[in-house]
């Protein structure tokens, strides 16, 4: 009888739970925010040299004085960029689908920070500069489109398949919440692996919250077998860590291991190369997530708690 009572008392609360998470986002689609999506990458494919004057009022930082016309006028005619501006057009003839997705991220931002205002997002090509392909700052949020042409493109071929595997444009919003996400995290010390897990862990949790739209593969640029693979492999995980003392450790060469963008973690064992990379910021995110469930800390709080109090107050326990 008393287990019977246990069990009915969490479906209770699980359901409690799933209601007040339902009315919060009702709340959250209905908060307005404004805003456009500025295409500077069609506009430069489609300008003449006798645009370039509107082009410079209208995106100033993107026009150095330092640079002459004659410069952007060769720009505007080289057959790579052409076909660089050509291809992005092909894959973004419109950007419907990542503009409402950006204004459900927007809405989340707006419930969460009260302070928050819709930043001016405009679009562009940097020569797939892949590690710069969304910059976010307190007004602008500009996104290179041509980091999103898809895992395939011909574009990409000498670029790792790990890092071109995330190059999609399902991955924008995504991308735009890790943007925000950073500048909204504040931690003192990144000294240990522990430090660097929950670091990142916060990032992920971030989007838990602001785009719960998105599946966990997603929001950690996994595929879903990689997804499953890290749940399913939690407690072995875990174990190694304990085992080998690394949660305190300070060797810098453990977040290449665990941590940085790799095509495989680095336990030196048969699994490595079942194991997908950064396994680190994986078991930080549950971390995290454990932290939140237990003591029901807000988003913004969590965002500036320091990693020894989530660690300790998480209470964490793999999945078995």
């Amino acid at each position: 009888m008393q287990i019977k009572f246990y069990l009915i008392c969490i479906l209770l609360l699980t359901l409690m739970s799933c209601n007040e998470e339902s009315k919060i986002e009702k709340e959250i689609a209905n908060i307005k925010t404004d805003f456009t999506v500025e295409r500077f990458d069609k506009a430069f494919f489609e300008a003449t040299p006798k645009d370039l004057p509107k082009l410079k009022k209208a995106y100033p930082f993107f026009f150095s004085k330092h640079i002459p016309d004659s410069i952007l006028v060769h720009k505007m005619n080289d057959t790579l960029q052409r076909e660089l501006l050509s291809e992005v057009q092909k894959t973004f003839p419109d950007f419907k689908s990542s503009k409402q997705e950006l204004k459900q991220l927007f809405q989340h931002l707006k419930y969460y920070d009260k302070t928050f205002t819709s930043p001016r997002v405009i679009t562009l090509t940097n020569d797939v500069a892949y590690r710069d392909k969304i910059i976010v700052n307190d007004s602008l949020v500009l996104i290179a489109l041509d980091n999103y042409l898809g895992a395939e493109h011909e574009f990409y071929q000498n670029i790792s398949m790990y890092i071109a595997a995330n190059l999609r444009k399902d991955l924008i919003t995504v991308d735009v919440a890790n943007g925000y996400a950073e500048k909204y995290i504040f931690q003192t010390n990144r000294k240990t692996l522990l430090d660097e897990m929950i670091y990142f862990g916060k990032l992920l949790y971030f989007k838990d919250v602001m785009i719960p739209f998105k599946t966990d593969a997603e929001k950690i640029g996994y595929t879903e077998a990689q997804i499953k693979w890290a749940e399913a492999n939690e407690s072995p995980i875990w174990s190694y860590f304990i085992e080998k003392e690394l949660l305190y450790n300070t060797d810098p060469k453990l977040p290449n291991r665990f941590i940085a963008d790799a095509p495989f973690s680095k336990f030196y064992l048969e699994l490595d190369n079942e194991s997908p990379g950064r396994l680190g910021q994986y078991m930080g995110w549950q971390i995290v997530r454990a932290y939140a469930e237990t003591t029901g800390e807000d988003i913004m709080t969590i965002m500036q708690t320091e990693s020894e109090e989530i660690f300790r107050k998480s209470k964490f326990k793999p999945k078995k």
